[in-house]
């Protein structure tokens, strides 16, 4: 307890620093994700292929090249500078969006055909088809495999540690400088890691008991 209550500066400045990287790489992820998501399953060809192009070629990316890209080989590009921590959400939501896209195209599938089928009947155009009628479904489908992504995602942002960003990731490096034991200092992480999946495990519940009823 002593390892936690002395440093409680950096292990609170390192987690919100975390909480703040999952936070908004998580929102722009659902929402590119649900964008490339909806092209996968597009009846125009070229938006199908643009999707699968996005994602087979970042999702086989490995995340550690693509945030070497945006903190080393982006500012070579003479493109607006941004802070570490910015570039860090921007790589973590391009990621994390494949895996999203995947998700969605999944539970898209579970919805029965003959709902499409009966909204273009009507006339509604696809984006409407996908938002009104195909969206509201799949989602409620998704719920558990959506969340095993974002918890990866929340474990994902320790990989910024790498790139000058302090958050969860860099508290064991910088306690080592304080003389304090790695091992403690690494079992106190992972605890809080732990805590913090366990909140998501516990919201992942919370929404497949109240969707559930709702259908």
């Amino acid at each position: 307890m002593d390892t936690l209550i002395n440093n409680l500066d950096l292990f609170v400045s390192g987690f919100r620093n975390t909480l703040i990287l999952f936070f908004f790489s998580a929102i722009f992820a659902l929402i590119l994700g649900t964008a490339v998501g909806a092209m996968r399953v597009s009846p125009v060809p070229i938006m199908r292929g643009v999707g699968t192009v996005y994602v087979n070629l970042v999702r086989n990316t490995p995340l550690t090249l693509i945030m070497f890209f945006f903190a080393f080989g982006y500012p070579k590009l003479g493109l607006i500078p941004w802070p570490y921590e910015v570039l860090a959400i921007i790589a973590l939501s391009l990621y994390t969006a494949t895996y999203v896209a995947e998700v969605l195209r999944s539970g898209f599938n579970t919805v029965p055909v003959g709902q499409a089928e009966a909204a273009r009947a009507i006339g509604l155009p696809f984006a409407q088809t996908m938002t009104l009628v195909v969206m509201p479904q799949a989602m409620r489908a998704v719920i558990p495999p959506m969340m095993s992504v974002f918890i990866a995602l929340l474990k994902n942002t320790t990989v910024a540690a790498g790139f000058s960003v302090a958050e969860a990731g860099s508290i064991r490096a910088n306690l080592s400088e304080r003389g304090e034991p790695a091992i403690v200092v690494l079992l106190w992480v992972a605890a809080i890691f732990v805590l913090l999946v366990g909140l998501l495990s516990l919201l992942q519940r919370y929404l497949e008991r109240r969707w559930k009823v709702l259908r």
